[in-house]
């Protein structure tokens, strides 16, 4: 088997938290057939300096002990520290900022070319994760520009 197979990613999932933080969530291959997850954070520095990026290597073996322990964790949060807080604000927000994002491209796309949309303000122009793991050729993920 050769080397670029030893990561290659079968599934990938982006998720967008705001204009400066991306995760991914990767599902790879291993040099025997297995599969583990890579859980990414990316942060984009503030003076445009690239990505600050943290990284979680997940094995099978702990898929369910990880997500109970999650699941708990942010139950705690929701019911006991912050009950009151309105935790579908953000994801709201995003949708609302998707559709208008949306709307302008096809008026761009339409020929009213005086929207811009500026990478620095919207998250857009960030990298997927670099190193030996990043082995998606471009335009793989037609829903995903990484």
């Amino acid at each position: 088997m050769d080397n670029d197979r030893r990561f290659e990613s079968v599934y990938s999932k982006k998720v967008r938290a705001g204009k400066r933080r991306t995760y991914f969530f990767d599902v790879r291959r291993t040099k025997g057939d297995d599969f583990y997850l890579t859980l990414t954070e990316s942060t984009k520095k503030f003076h445009g300096d690239g990505y600050e990026r943290h990284k979680i290597f997940l094995y099978k073996e702990d898929f369910n002990r990880f997500k109970e322990g999650l699941d708990d964790v942010i139950n705690y949060v929701k019911t006991e520290l912050m009950p009151d807080y309105d935790y579908e604000e953000f994801d709201r927000r995003q949708a609302e900022w998707e559709e208008r994002r949306a709307a302008e491209d096809a008026e761009a796309a339409a020929g009213g070319g005086d929207v811009v949309s500026s990478p620095s303000n919207d998250g857009e122009g960030e990298d997927k994760p670099s190193g030996e793991d990043n082995d998606k050729p471009s335009g793989e993920d037609d829903d995903m520009s990484w």
